[in-house]
């Protein structure tokens, strides 16, 4: 019987092989191309489960993954249970990239599991929630945070109790690079990478502001979801701004609506056949000028009317002082050794000796924040600031 499944395993193991290889065009990263930091126990060469499928498994089981369903995506504080959160966000990414990647003969289980994992590092109320702690950090003396390294580094740093996921450096790499608040018309790879030169550049985002912006993933199925970030949300974000009112469908440009449409089904269908008609068989992607041109109006409207809208922003100074007053908060408990504080009970006294040994509290309290999803976020400050009943029983 033993015998029996080992050779099925070893017929499903040469049977994925043969398809990649039937199947996939010459610019695709391959499974067999993978690259893991530490050896497994089963070698990736040995597993039934090629290693961009197995990555994905482990990224939508980790503990991070889990809290996508209560993080913002764009909207928050609006009582409307039909706006895009971030669990849904990511799912959008993962199909619209699969759909490119399937079109193009790239490895759709690489751009999945880069796809589920990119926002990971999101923090309680999306961008604005960034740049609160990427002030806090700055004023702190621990350089910048950004959210697509704090996705790479609650994969590799935080998940299994600070041991990380061991997640092959093609999916890490396509997180760290994916980028999709800078838009370009050509996505070409770097493909000079290895394990030295991707740390490199992980260690620079947190040390050189805006580095991100240089980096470029290291394989097509990488700059697949970097764009397809974009082509997920551009669209959906207008659609969410009519349901809550900030603008009205025809607040959107005509230069726009005349070559991409004025609807995200319109928008999501003309970039996707745009960027096929131009990239097909080739070792980079690229979008036509008059798409492009009207991609990158679209682009300077959303941020006008949508992303900077003044009524979108009523609360940001309390959101903001809530951030500043929890840092402090959860600082002074970890140097005071308060071990009753929600920082110990929630995240410190599940993460190994290694972890507190190589971080600075001031980074594991940006840990701890950052992994938050809104509502535990505000019932935290809550509990701090707001009274608990208490009384005695008849």
């Amino acid at each position: 019987m033993r015998k029996l499944q080992l050779e099925l395993s070893q017929d499903i193991i040469i049977n994925n092989c043969r398809r990649e290889q039937v199947t996939l065009s010459e610019y695709a990263c391959k499974s067999i191309r993978s690259d893991r930091y530490r050896d497994e126990e089963i070698p990736d060469l040995k597993n039934i489960r090629p290693s961009f499928f197995h990555d994905t498994d482990r990224i939508i089981h980790s503990r991070a993954y889990t809290r996508y369903i209560d993080k913002t995506q764009v909207f928050y504080l609006f009582d409307n249970d039909h706006i895009t959160h971030r669990v849904l966000h990511v799912q959008l990414v993962s199909k619209i990239g699969r759909t490119i990647g399937r079109c193009l003969r790239l490895n759709e289980d690489l751009i999945e599991a880069i796809s589920l994992g990119h926002d990971l590092g999101h923090v309680p109320y999306g961008h604005n929630g960034e740049r609160y702690l990427n002030e806090i950090c700055q004023k702190r003396g621990i350089g910048y945070f950004i959210h697509n390294a704090q996705s790479v580094r609650a994969l590799m740093e935080l998940e299994n109790g600070g041991k990380g996921l061991n997640l092959t450096l093609q999916v890490l790499d396509g997180i760290l690079c994916h980028n999709g608040e800078y838009l370009n018309q050509a996505y070409e790879p770097d493909k000079n990478k290895d394990w030295d030169k991707f740390m490199d550049e992980y260690t620079k985002c947190w040390q050189i502001k805006n580095y991100d912006k240089q980096i470029r993933p290291m394989t097509l199925e990488g700059c697949v979801m970097r764009i397809s970030d974009v082509i997920a949300y551009i669209g959906r974000d207008i659609e969410d701004a009519i349901v809550v009112g900030l603008i009205k469908r025809e607040d959107i440009p005509d230069e726009v609506t005349k070559v991409l449409g004025n609807n995200n089904r319109q928008i999501i269908n003309t970039l996707i056949i745009d960027l096929l008609n131009n990239s097909y068989d080739k070792n980079y992607l690229t979008f036509s000028d008059d798409v492009f041109k009207a991609l990158d109006t679209l682009f300077d409207f959303n941020y006008e009317h949508i992303y900077r809208n003044p009524q979108k922003a009523t609360q940001d100074g309390k959101i903001e002082n809530m951030f500043h007053y929890l840092f402090d908060v959860y600082l002074d408990d970890i140097e005071n050794n308060k071990e009753s504080s929600s920082i110990y009970k929630y995240f410190l006294d599940e993460k190994d000796e290694d972890y507190r040994k190589k971080n600075r509290n001031e980074r594991i309290v940006i840990d701890f924040i950052a992994g938050m999803t809104d509502d535990f976020f505000n019932n935290q400050f809550k509990e701090r600031i707001f009274p608990s009943k208490f009384g005695m029983t008849i």
